[in-house]
């Protein structure tokens, strides 16, 4: 191959291999804005799992979004169309936690006894402490009882700054599309009765077969002496291949 040829080769390929940089450093960009965007309206999650019908412990994650600005309020305001019979949210060093409460519609049958009212806000507001540029807050509430004719739970959630700007966290997720403000959901898992039905099937199918894996255990003990005798014999016939191509490179270049 001539030098100029050579030249040429080598050319092509660094200008494929600084191509192929730039359109990986622009995708990993574009990747890192689109997460970042999607990441920055206030959350929550279950400690654990909140199953239909039952109790959990939330974290409402909320995080600062403004570079010249802190957030001192956080305001949650309960699912009126799933009414909870307990919220109880969990103290937060530097933060003053208040409970709304109003009337409902229709009562709410909880442990034997009607709930005429329940929980229909909750607000932080700083008392010594704020979220400031590039940090996050978690305000922990335990919530209770769970619908169980439902999939989500949608919190609509307000977060105040301290220049006085109020961001609305309040639209519902639809369907093939991305809210420019959405609201926290809290996914439902399925009810514990459930899994607990799950795993009483599976210790009884494990029962089940048991006895089948016993009786097949003289025959698969029996199997495993044959394999093994294979495999020392396969062993010794590999061993002799390699020294016979030895012996014969040797012939070779003598």
């Amino acid at each position: 191959m001539s030098a100029t040829r050579v030249q040429n080769v080598s050319r092509t390929s660094s200008r494929a291999a600084a191509r192929a940089t730039a359109v990986t450093a622009i995708a990993a960009s574009a990747v890192l804005l689109l997460s970042g965007t999607a990441a920055a309206h206030v959350s929550v999650q279950p400690q654990g799992e909140a199953a239909k019908g039952g109790y959990a412990t939330v974290n409402f994650k909320v995080p600062n979004e403004r570079d010249d600005a802190s957030t001192v309020k956080l305001e949650i305001s309960m699912p009126t169309e799933h009414p909870l019979s307990s919220v109880l949210p969990q103290p937060v060093p530097g933060w003053k936690v208040t409970v709304s409460k109003s009337k409902l519609a229709k009562p709410l049958e909880s442990h034997g006894r009607q709930i005429t009212e329940a929980v229909s806000k909750v607000t932080w507001t700083a008392d010594g402490s704020k979220i400031g540029p590039g940090q996050f807050q978690q305000f922990p509430v335990s919530l209770g009882q769970l619908p169980e004719n439902a999939d989500q739970l949608v919190f609509k959630a307000l977060q105040t700054y301290d220049n006085k700007e109020v961001v609305r966290w309040i639209e519902a997720p639809q369907e093939g599309a991305e809210p420019e403000s959405p609201a926290p959901v809290l996914e439902l898992s399925a009810p514990a009765d459930d899994h607990h039905a799950e795993d009483t099937k599976g210790t009884k199918d494990a029962q089940g077969s048991a006895h089948g894996e016993k009786s097949a255990s003289a025959s698969s003990d029996g199997s495993d002496s044959t394999a093994r005798i294979l495999a020392v014999v396969g062993i010794l016939v590999g061993a002799v291949g390699v020294a016979f191509g030895v012996l014969a490179g040797r012939r070779r270049s003598s």
